[in-house]
């Protein structure tokens, strides 16, 4: 068995070798006197949490890093093997395990040198080989545009996290450490870099709890895509910093004498904002600096969750607490697990004060997130509230990827979903649902089940029937009614805020269309066969294996959702398929039956509008799919320049559905109008969709509205309906809008 010594020579040797490099040369980067005192200061810090053992491996882990990196430097001139030592030791602060630290001294060194993933794997382990390959950079893979770049590598790296969730915790030190030395990148480098970091970083690790890291992203990315207003920002802090320093002075020596009267154990401290706070505050909320600074703000750490709220009554009893400023986040956490009680009071003089109040526990729980007391591969029994957390976020990821489109999508569903405000509301059995600002019934039937979203119809809110678009309040019960019939609808996307909701619904339609796209397909593929051989009877089976042997590069339901979508001619294909040319459908007269179900494919003109009942006809447009026309509709004048895409139609016997139709009403000018005509329509039961108006002279308006109607018949009788009333002189179809 070899010592770890030989082990340490043996790795040092084979990294030489397939660097080619010599062993035995003398460096040409020496470690710089700031390089060896932090690597003195990072032995210091894993000595005070982590066996010598571990501490042991992680130092092998530092020089095999160095050797591989050796001849490497970075833009500042320093050695390469800086920059992983530096990620390493803002893990080692957070007192990350021991293979995390390993695999933040190695990140690099696959990307960047001859060294293979299967050699790390052999020389430190499975699991160190994972997390160096889970944060390795795509540097070899070509993208179109930077955003589809920056897409594909989160998608890779929410698949890496799903294996291993300390992946993400190895990037966000990586990146940490490359914003705080962006000074040595090109301008358009450090804008690209910082804005990357605002939109996906920062979140991320807001998300993950981890507090002080996101307040150092969000700080260097505001220095660093707005240096000007970051100085003057930081100035006018310091110079509010001496004039406040008195009030603040008192009132914690308030506080401490407050908690002191009643036995409380506890240590107060002034919080001050940030420098990207302040800012997001003046911009979003149009304030000037000093009425942000304005609000003293003060954290106060006890010992237990009882004197947590035996300080809020301290406090409460000082000072007047403003109304509806009481958040408990202890008996309801945060999403990402945060927990404190925060209250707003007003203070000597008036001036209002933030307090925050928590443990010491809670305390690094909202500094460090899922990295604080890390507790790796542990059960729902042991592991802590973030980190449990955070794998059911990486679940959901896993699911928002399996049902995205592309990575684009995915990635702008991750944005909606980093990080909004929470509301809390209960299901019928008490059971507390996070969910966030905004969210409506819908949200909420997707965070219960994907099944329940989609057969979702309706919903109660404190047992009172509610529309299902409602933004929800925190504290209401939610109770969703579903159908085997229902599915979701196009319109649901204009009102749900969830990424899973939005990306479901998505996947769904998507699903349906392809459904719809094929059913259609093949309905026109076999009337038109029918039409060229109408003496012949072919199979289906028969259809499917010449479509296979004559387009090969495609498979059957795709070439029926491109003659559904009208990217192909059914004729076209149909003589294809039979061995014909120059067949053409011209004067065949047999008319297609819709149902008017053919779901997205199956589009009705708005020109025209037409009704169950109207003699129609179907052109087959480019990626719109059938088009449906009334046959009087000026618009087919031009359409029947090509013939090849016209398709006979008529509608189903037994048709069902409401239709919408616009119409135009002349009607005089007078007090009330509108609010009259919406009365008569709606006493013979009918909504309208939509309603505009045009002066056409002083007398006289025009009104269009646009309904729902199931036929011709009934259209008919709403117009006669419409013109008995007083002040109307003509009801015309029209366009719509």
């Amino acid at each position: 068995m070899s010592t770890p010594l030989q082990a340490l020579g043996a790795s040092l040797t084979d990294v030489s070798r397939r660097l080619r490099l010599q062993t035995t040369s003398r460096p040409q980067l020496l470690p710089t006197h700031n390089q060896r005192q932090s690597l003195t200061g990072f032995e210091d810090e894993l000595n005070t949490y982590l066996p010598p053992t571990q501490v042991s491996l992680i130092k092998r882990a530092y020089y095999y890093a160095e050797q591989a990196h050796y001849g490497q430097a970075r833009r500042t001139g320093e050695p390469y093997v800086t920059h992983p030592l530096a990620v390493a030791t803002v893990l080692a602060r957070m007192h990350m395990d021991h293979e995390s630290i390993m695999a933040a001294l190695l990140h690099d060194v696959i990307e960047d040198t001859g060294v293979s993933k299967e050699d790390i794997r052999t020389q430190f382990g499975e699991e160190v080989a994972d997390l160096v390959d889970g944060v390795s950079k795509l540097t070899h893979v070509e993208f179109d545009s930077a955003e589809i770049k920056q897409a594909e590598n989160f998608q890779k790296m929410a698949l890496a996290m799903a294996r291993d969730i300390r992946v993400i915790l190895v990037k966000l030190a990586d990146r940490l450490h490359n914003m705080r030395t962006l000074g040595a990148l090109k301008p358009e480098a450090k804008k690209r870099i910082a804005n990357e970091t605002l939109d996906i970083y920062a979140p991320i690790a807001t998300r993950l709890g981890m507090n002080e890291v996101r307040m150092e992203f969000e700080d260097l990315g505001l220095r660093t895509l707005y240096p000007m207003r970051a100085r003057r920002i930081e100035a006018a802090r310091e110079a509010a910093r001496g004039r406040r320093k008195q009030l603040i002075e008192d009132i914690t020596e308030q506080l401490e004498q407050a908690l002191a009267r009643d036995n409380i154990e506890g240590h107060v401290v002034g919080r001050e904002k940030h420098l990207y706070s302040i800012y997001s505050k003046m911009r979003e909320k149009r304030k000037s600096f000093s009425d942000i600074m304005d609000i003293f703000a003060f954290r106060v750490i006890v010992d237990d969750v009882d004197a947590c709220y035996r300080t809020l009554g301290v406090v409460h009893s000082l000072y007047k607490p403003v109304p509806g400023e009481f958040k408990d986040y202890i008996a309801i956490p945060k999403a990402n697990g945060y927990q404190s009680l925060h209250t707003v009071l007003r203070g000597m003089h008036g001036v209002p004060i933030e307090i925050q109040i928590r443990t010491r526990d809670m305390e690094d729980m909202a500094n460090n997130g899922i990295a604080a007391h890390w507790l790796y591969k542990s059960n729902q029994d042991t592991a802590n509230i973030p980190q449990m957390r955070a794998r059911e976020w990486v679940k959901g990821l896993l699911e928002m990827q399996q049902t995205a489109g592309n990575s684009l999508e995915f990635i702008e569903s991750v944005k909606v979903d980093l990080f909004p405000d929470e509301v809390y509301v209960f299901t019928p059995r008490g059971k507390i649902m996070e969910l966030p600002k905004g969210a409506c019934a819908v949200d909420f039937a997707y965070a219960v089940h994907t099944d329940v979203g989609n057969r979702c119809v309706a919903c109660r809110i404190n047992n009172q029937l509610a529309p299902l678009s409602e933004p929800l309040e925190s504290g209401v019960s939610v109770e969703i009614v579903t159908s085997p019939a229902g599915r979701p609808t196009p319109s649901w996307l204009n009102f749900v805020v969830t990424a899973r909701a939005r990306s479901q619904i998505r996947h769904f339609l998507k699903q349906q269309q392809h459904e719809d796209s094929v059913a259609l397909g093949q309905k026109l593929l076999t009337k038109a066969i029918a039409a060229l051989s109408p003496d012949d009877v072919i199979d289906g089976t028969i259809i499917k294996t010449r479509v296979e042997e004559h387009y090969p590069a495609s498979n059957y339901e795709t070439i029926l959702t491109d003659l559904a979508l009208g990217n192909q001619l059914p004729q076209v294909v149909a003589a294809t398929l039979l061995g014909q040319s120059g067949a053409s459908l011209e004067n065949d007269q047999s008319a297609m039956e819709i149902k008017g179900t053919e779901g997205y494919v199956l589009v009705y003109a708005k020109c025209c509008c037409p009704l169950p009942g109207d003699p129609i006809e179907g052109f087959l447009s480019p990626d719109r799919g059938l088009v449906v026309h009334r046959e009087t509709c000026r618009n087919l004048d031009d359409l029947r320049e090509q013939p090849e895409r016209l398709m006979p139609l008529r509608w189903d016997d037994q048709i069902e559905g409401a239709y919408p139709v616009a119409l135009r009403i002349e009607m005089a000018n007078q007090r009330g109008m509108i609010a009259t005509l919406a009365t008569k329509l709606s006493a013979i039961g009918l909504n309208i969709e939509r309603i505009s108006t045009q002066d056409e002279s002083v007398h006289f308006s025009n009104i269009i509205i646009e309904l729902q109607l199931n036929s011709r018949v009934h259209l008919a009788r709403v117009m006669k309906r419409i013109r008995v009333m007083e002040g109307v002189r003509k009801v015309v179809r029209c366009s719509r809008r």
